[in-house]
């Protein structure tokens, strides 16, 4: 039996949730809790869950703490990010802490049973937003961090950029920081998606973070 703890602010959302994974052959829900405080919290009591079904925004200890939190405290919890907000950022930062998959509050049961069993069975879970290479590359298992790393192959002004994309700043921004304009942002942003064969800035983070150009 695959636990599961929900920690999301909603306490409606949360009920509902915990009623669809209940149905679901094979998972139980444990732990319901409204923030990450209150999940740190609630561990003295239970179990240590497979799966933790994380928000993002919450009071007092939002998704990204509780993530962190999670990634160095309970090794053997997987992440899975269920939230409303669909941008690169948020993302971003979901898995640089942690998060083994992300996925929307509006996708269906059925997807959201497959996240469930993909988390389960592969550690991971791979939909339209992370793309099943960008996820290799936060992958130990990954044949492709065996070979030589393309990272040798960047020059300064692009390690820099791609340092500059794992923050919050926005392309504008980051412009200004790297004192150049942002068209030419643009020409290094087009050139890396080539180089790389990646097609999103969220790709590009992670290739980043798994090759040692920003640390965690």
């Amino acid at each position: 039996m695959t636990s599961v703890a929900l920690v999301d602010d909603h306490e409606l959302l949360r009920t509902g949730l915990a009623a669809i994974i209940n149905s679901f052959d094979g998972y139980k829900v444990i732990m319901q809790a409204g923030n990450g405080k209150e999940f740190i919290d609630n561990l003295k009591n239970v179990k240590q869950p497979d799966i933790v079904l994380l928000d993002i925004t919450m009071p007092l200890m939002d998704g990204f703490e509780t993530a962190e939190w999670i990634k160095n405290n309970l090794s053997g919890t997987r992440v899975l990010v269920l939230s409303m907000l669909e941008n690169d950022i948020a993302i971003i930062r979901m898995l640089k802490s942690g998060a083994r998959g992300y996925l929307l509050k509006d996708s269906k049961p059925k997807t959201f049973k497959q996240a469930l069993d993909n988390i389960r069975d592969t550690g991971y879970f791979v939909n339209d937003l992370i793309s099943d290479k960008l996820m290799h590359y936060i992958s130990n298992e990954d044949s492709f961090l065996n070979k030589t790393s393309p990272a040798g192959a960047l020059n300064e002004n692009e390690i820099q950029f791609l340092q500059l994309i794992c923050s919050d700043k926005t392309y504008k921004e980051i412009a200004e920081e790297m004192c150049i304009s942002p068209r030419t942002i643009d020409t290094y942003r087009d050139n890396l998606f080539k180089k790389l064969d990646i097609k999103t800035r969220v790709g590009l983070a992670i290739f980043a973070i798994k090759h040692g150009i920003i640390e965690i």
